[in-house]
């Protein structure tokens, strides 16, 4: 939205959940659903932070009706103020619930962006029925790849309702660097193996999975080195991570890195050898085209989007879902192939940000003219 921004004016709402008492929780789990400001401006952007009431495991149904109720002052200050046209809500629960209840009282087109979670969501029953009603009534729906999309038509949404418009990648930020000088900046060999996976460290990004595997795979390359780059998830895996490589002799085997900034990411990448993500679901990750950008080949599972990016055996290696004797297999097969990392550089470039930003901006102007023409009226 950074780029749309450059042809449309773009305001950011970020709602945060909030329940009385969550700063008690801090005092134990410090990362617990962190402070952010209310407002702040980000790469010139003014992004409005309203607080929703949010009970963690409790109602989560509830969550759609709670913010939009709690973003709807601040919403309407920008409407009368002229900010708001359309409203583009990315994750379809509780925010394209949100933005259709919004919507309507404001009476602006809404349009949605669907990414991974709509699988966990087309599972339930009053949240599903919720987003299908929010994905009909808005102006159109977009995809981040064409599982997502069926997903989506399975829900009940027509199809021509839907555009499909991939992440992309920012090419300013991820190349590949010089691969000695960054593993001199780990401390790690020359000849050394290094595996990366990039992710909030979630259960459901499958870090544990690879940790699990590196006794094995230190049997083939005694001198291996998994490098765990991202941030504290909410129900606090880290500690788990790191209780499990400790119990299973690995501490001098897993770097656990914390959350990095996006211009130093390429220099983790550029010193690794292979990229892994068995991870349980995904929309369209990122960190493929990331990795890619920086020459790294991936191995991942067959979930979501994952083999819309990862659509040739020339990019990385698929795998099925929970198969751990395949995941190592397919790392020592990976770390054994001479890939062609040139070819794996130019397909993530064929992939910038600058091949999508134009479909999306002609996306939002299209909505807007159809909602600026008159209404038929009753006679």
């Amino acid at each position: 939205m950074f780029r749309v921004a450059a042809s449309l004016p773009v305001t950011v709402v970020a709602p945060v959940p909030w329940f009385p008492g969550e700063g008690l929780i801090r005092r134990w789990r410090p990362h617990y659903r962190p402070r952010v400001p209310d407002r702040e401006v980000q790469q010139g952007i003014e992004v409005y932070h309203p607080r929703f009431l949010s009970i963690p495991h409790f109602f989560k149904f509830t969550d759609a009706l709670s913010e939009a109720l709690f973003c709807l002052p601040l919403l309407r200050r920008l409407h009368r103020a002229g900010r708001l046209d359309i409203l583009d809500a990315h994750f379809v629960f509780p925010d394209g619930v949100a933005a259709g209840l919004l919507a309507r009282w404001l009476r602006v087109p809404h349009c949605i962006t669907l990414r991974g979670t709509i699988l966990r969501i087309s599972r339930t029953r009053v949240r599903k029925r919720l987003a299908a009603w929010a994905m009909r009534c808005a102006a159109r729906v977009f995809s981040v790849s064409d599982s997502l999309r069926q997903t989506a038509i399975a829900m009940g949404i027509p199809a021509d309702q839907m555009r499909v418009v991939a992440n992309g990648i920012n090419l300013a930020l991820f190349q590949p660097e010089d691969r000695a000088a960054c593993r001199e900046q780990l401390g790690i060999a020359p000849d050394t193996p290094v595996l990366i996976t990039v992710g909030t460290l979630s259960e459901r990004k499958g870090f544990h999975r690879v940790i699990g595997q590196l006794p094995a795979l230190l049997e083939h390359y005694p001198r291996l080195v998994y490098l765990v780059v991202g941030g504290e998830h909410p129900d606090g895996d880290e500690q788990r991570l790191r209780t499990l490589a400790a119990e299973l002799g690995l501490t001098e085997h897993v770097r656990f890195l914390g959350r990095q900034p996006p211009d130093q990411l390429r220099y983790l990448y550029s010193a690794a050898d292979l990229f892994v993500l068995p991870t349980r679901f995904e929309g369209w990750a990122n960190v493929f085209l990331e990795a890619a950008a920086c020459g790294l080949p991936s191995v991942t599972t067959r979930v979501g989007g994952n083999a819309e990016v990862i659509c040739s055996d020339r990019l990385g290696r698929l795998i099925d879902y929970g198969d751990d004797e395949a995941l190592r297999e397919t790392i020592i097969e990976a770390l054994d192939t001479d890939w062609d990392r040139g070819a794996i550089i130019a397909y993530a470039r064929d992939n910038a940000w600058e091949q999508r930003i134009p479909r999306l901006v002609a996306e939002f102007r299209r909505i807007q003219a159809q909602d600026a023409q008159p209404q038929p009226t009753d006679v």
